[in-house]
């Protein structure tokens, strides 16, 4: 598991290849094991295959250019109006269900990166239109995801400045 966190990277260049149901299956079990606060589970994932959505999404996307070659996207949503937890809380749950899909991609062989949508009223728009998402629901970013096609070396020691002992 450390092995898999440490090189988890994000990967922008995909080369072509299925990735099959048993594998996204997989990646939303990831998900769905990911801590939340209370145990809400404010989640909700929308699962991206087809090509002509995934172009879509790559055109309306600035950052998003790799979703042209990605055989998949997972867009974690949240719903802050499931209960109080939920509604304080949902961003830090969606983002470990998100930081789970791609330590999952990492571990099956495949390269993902995470694109921030919720930030961006531009980009959270866009992406509500093309995946008619309800407007109660809020879209936390997209996992692009899909066979590598660039390799980069694992993530190595501390951030230098960043640890402190028992006080700042």
């Amino acid at each position: 598991m450390i092995r898999t966190i440490l090189s988890r990277r994000s990967i922008r260049r995909f080369r072509p290849g299925e990735v099959g149901e048993e594998v996204i299956s997989l990646l939303l079990q990831c998900a769905c094991a990911a801590p939340s606060a209370a145990n809400s589970r404010p989640w909700h994932f929308i699962v991206v295959t087809d090509r002509q959505v995934l172009d879509r999404m790559a055109d309306a996307h600035p950052y998003g250019k790799m979703l042209f070659q990605a055989q998949l996207a997972i867009v974690v949503c949240g719903d802050p109006t499931k209960n109080d937890y939920a509604a304080r809380y949902w961003e830090e749950d969606c983002s470990a269900a998100m930081q789970n899909i791609l330590l999952g991609a990492t571990a099956l062989g495949l390269g993902s990166v995470w694109l921030g949508v919720k930030h961006s009223p531009e980009r959270e728009a866009a992406m509500r239109m093309i995946l008619s998402v309800p407007d109660h629901i809020a879209i936390m970013g997209i996992a692009a995801i899909g066979h590598p096609d660039e390799e980069k070396e694992p993530h190595r020691g501390i951030d230098e400045g960043v640890v402190h002992r028992d006080r700042w």
